[in-house]
């Protein structure tokens, strides 16, 4: 059985977005070269990415130009490569269709997929955005927390996850601080025996 795993940027007030549409590519995020290296390892490591309609509409704007890409540095393009040849799932209800090795998973019964596709999966499964992580996290099935803290309060912006008020027990698996002050920090969801 495969592990879902909340993968997000996030301040120090657990805010991954300061502005609607910044999508946790806000200039309050430290990502040097450290961080990127790190990223790409635990990246090509996946099973599989499961990505909420708005993340993955970033990523896809952005990370397949990457590879050939010029400017860019190589860790970078390294990075677009990774997410290109990673088997994706995008939930959503509103896509029909999807490139870069992406199948769609939508309507009512998502998270009931999603849990069949976590059964049958051996190894980590990214989880990407907030609204996909709440749902998960509501139906049991969110495994962990890999959560870069970045030296920054924002105040204000969306948080970690949407309205989810029960108290989540976590311990702590992994620590690792980069040069840039963001810390990754992974934690495992203590899940109450039953």
């Amino acid at each position: 059985m495969g592990r879902f795993v909340y993968a997000m940027n996030v301040s120090l007030d657990l805010r991954i977005e300061q502005v609607p549409g910044d999508n946790g590519a806000g200039e309050w995020l430290r990502i040097d070269e450290e961080f990127h290296r790190a990223a790409n390892a635990w990246t090509r490591e996946l099973a599989m990415i499961v990505h909420g309609r708005i993340i993955y509409e970033t990523m896809e704007e952005y990370w397949p130009r990457a590879p050939g890409d010029a400017s860019l540095p190589d860790y970078m393009r390294e990075y677009g490569e990774i997410w290109i040849a990673t088997p994706k799932v995008l939930v959503s209800r509103t896509r029909s269709s999807a490139d870069h090795n992406t199948r769609i998973i939508g309507g009512d019964d998502s998270i009931e997929q999603l849990a069949v596709l976590r059964a049958e999966t051996e190894g980590t499964i990214a989880v990407g955005g907030a609204t996909l992580a709440t749902q998960l996290l509501r139906a049991g099935l969110l495994d962990e927390l890999l959560l870069t803290t970045h030296p920054a309060i924002l105040g204000f912006g969306r948080p970690l996850f949407d309205d989810y008020d029960l108290p989540i027990d976590l311990e702590l698996l992994e620590q690792q601080r980069f040069g840039s002050g963001a810390t990754m920090n992974r934690y495992a969801i203590v899940k109450e025996a039953g």
